[in-house]
């Protein structure tokens, strides 16, 4: 039985699909680059700190394009391949809903129109593989379409993509973000298929000085170190913006989900528990599904080291839990 949604208000059941209700992303771990010294092997005790807690949903990131061919067929490693099936299977075997993502995907989204084909490819082994699992599984088509990938291109690409995947998988939920790194204010230029098995799918990182203050990979990010957060005004432009997400998905007769929100761990910690409380809050409020950004690194909700949850973060996340 799915434990999604127990005893939490806000999420409703829509067109048959249980809304994937509280979730967390197991980031930097099979979108981990090849070799890095810093992934996250996602192992079983994560897992179950993940359910134990009271989360619903497990987002995972995965970098497909890393473990496969550059030639026709593309086919992908198998090793790789085993490697996200136990993470899927050990997921579902404690309850667990999966979103199963396209992730770190940088050569489409530089050269959309060169690697259109390998991409439809990856799609194909991907939900050719996960064709026998479960409802509870859920793919998403691509992290944030950006650069090249303008909205024009991904309009284009997606039809094609969720073909692929219903060749094998005509009824399993697929999610759809806009382009621009599947910003809010990119939501109007989105063009859903015609398909009754869609969800929406936001990203949400906004105040963006605040969220990614002294990130490494930011350039020009030192300064804002410092950055507070948590007035009125504050909060009424978070409030704002899920409000028009809600408002999007609900003239478009989907489900939303906040595939990811987080602040980056250099930020003024009460300030980062206020902003992810108040997040959750407001998603919640909307009837959002959401889903943390992340797990264990440097935006982690968890403290690998000691195999304990950052309190404030995780009561930020689950009050009544």
């Amino acid at each position: 039985m799915l434990r999604t949604l127990a005893g939490r208000e806000g999420f409703v059941r829509i067109g048959g699909d249980m809304a994937l209700g509280a979730g967390m992303n197991l980031g930097n771990a099979l979108d981990a680059p090849p070799g890095s010294e810093h992934a996250v092997s996602p192992r079983g005790r994560y897992f179950d700190a993940i359910r134990d807690a009271g989360f619903d949903t497990v987002r995972l990131p995965v970098a497909w394009a890393w473990h496969a061919a550059e030639a026709a067929p593309y086919v992908v490693e198998e090793d790789f391949f085993r490697r996200v099936d136990r993470a899927v299977d050990a997921a579902l075997a404690r309850g667990l809903n999966v979103v199963l993502n396209v992730h770190h995907y940088h050569q489409l989204t530089d050269a959309p129109d060169e690697q259109a084909e390998r991409f439809l490819a990856l799609w194909r082994q991907i939900a050719t593989r996960y064709a026998d699992r479960p409802a509870p599984v859920h793919f998403e088509l691509l992290n944030e379409p950006r650069a090249a990938l303008t909205a024009e291109r991904w309009n284009a690409l997606l039809p094609r993509a969720l073909a692929a995947v219903r060749e094998s998988n005509p009824e399993r939920t697929v999610l759809v973000g806009p382009a621009e790194m599947n910003d809010i204010h990119a939501l109007p230029k989105l063009r859903l298929p015609d398909d009754p098995h869609l969800m929406a799918t936001i990203h949400y990182y906004a105040p963006f000085p605040f969220t990614h203050q002294g990130a490494h990979w930011v350039e020009g990010s030192a300064p804002w170190l410092g950055t507070t957060w948590g007035g009125a005004a504050d909060r009424g432009a978070v409030a704002d913006d899920l409000a028009l997400a809600a408002a999007w998905a609900a003239d478009h007769g989907v489900p939303m989900f906040v595939g990811e929100f987080g602040a980056y761990e250099r930020a003024d910690p009460d300030s980062r528990a206020r902003w992810t409380a108040w997040v959750r809050e407001c998603a919640e409020r909307l009837g959002l599904a959401w889903a943390y950004w992340e797990f264990g690194t440097d935006f982690g909700a968890y403290d690998r080291a000691t195999d304990t949850w950052r309190e404030p973060l995780r009561q930020a996340l689950l009050p009544a839990r």
